[in-house]
């Protein structure tokens, strides 16, 4: 097909031969399949800002640190500088997650890097060569349910020890090759400790992907996977290693405020008795 006008300079490059096909076309982006020397990749083509569609990109945006100051400045400010700094930065978000997932053991797309506002990266296959479907597009056995549904969860837990939530997880981002789920699209991953959201955002990651595995084994709707792994992380007691269960009893037990009262004021009608024990030895 004709080489897009955004895949131009890749082409004039080097870095890709020949644009095979369209392959989607998303919220976020344009993505192609493309053939590098004899390698056959994906090409991303991230759309502008004005025409992008995801929804509250600031909410995912949100304690991303930018190290250079002039242009941290300029982003907030939202000069045309700092708008262009702001979807480099959305862009190359995807690369530095890809990047830091994948060092904690979570099978993503390799990355290739971003040029121009274009990732290049690995085309995740079938056992045949083809692409491989969408988790959204796959039916399974319950018993094959329950076990990719463990090793999702797992990725999730890798992926929150990293200090990372995907932040859009669901059976639409989730590919599906002969080795199992391979998790995908992640420029609006956000920073777990530095995102009010990141909680919402990890639960809703978590329940989305449980519920479709339900659909093929039914108890999996009864496990709380998501709140186990927060509260885990909170406690700083969350690591790679950690064997989940999907069980989670709340403390709903309230405080008994009387009680606590009455606790108070026996310290101190204890500690003023000690006061005046004191007082009445220093008497001659």
């Amino acid at each position: 097909m004709k080489i897009p006008e955004r895949l131009q300079p890749l082409y004039q490059d080097g870095l890709i031969d020949e644009v095979l096909y369209q392959l989607m076309s998303g919220k976020e982006a344009t993505v192609y399949v493309v053939r590098s020397g004899d390698d056959l990749r994906c090409a991303k083509v991230y759309k502008e800002a004005a025409k992008r569609s995801f929804k509250q990109a600031a909410k995912y945006q949100e304690g991303r640190r930018e190290k250079n100051s002039r242009r941290a400045r300029a982003m907030e400010k939202g000069s045309k500088f700092g708008r262009k700094q702001l979807e480099e930065s959305w862009q190359n978000a995807e690369v530095d997650a890809l990047y830091r997932v994948a060092r904690a053991g979570v099978r993503v797309p390799q990355p290739y890097g971003c040029f121009d506002g274009v990732l290049l990266m690995e085309l995740v296959t079938d056992g045949e060569g083809e692409v491989a479907p969408r988790l959204g597009d796959v039916d399974m056995s319950a018993e094959q349910a329950r076990e990719d549904h463990a090793l999702m969860m797992h990725y999730i837990q890798l992926m929150l020890c990293a200090g990372l939530v995907h932040g859009d997880l669901s059976e639409f981002n989730v590919l599906v090759d002969e080795y199992g789920p391979v998790i995908i699209d992640l420029p609006q991953a956000v920073d777990a400790a530095a995102n009010n959201n990141a909680e919402s955002m990890f639960t809703r990651d978590v329940n989305k992907i449980t519920a479709y595995y339900a659909h093929f084994a039914p108890e999996l709707n009864k496990t709380h996977y998501a709140k186990e792994m927060w509260s885990l992380y909170e406690d700083g007691e969350l690591q790679p290693e950690t064997v989940l269960t999907g069980l989670f009893e709340e403390d709903l037990q309230s405080a008994d405020v009387d009680a606590v009262l009455q606790e108070i004021k026996a310290v101190m009608a204890e500690e003023a008795a000690r006061l005046a024990r004191l007082r009445e030895a220093e008497e001659p």
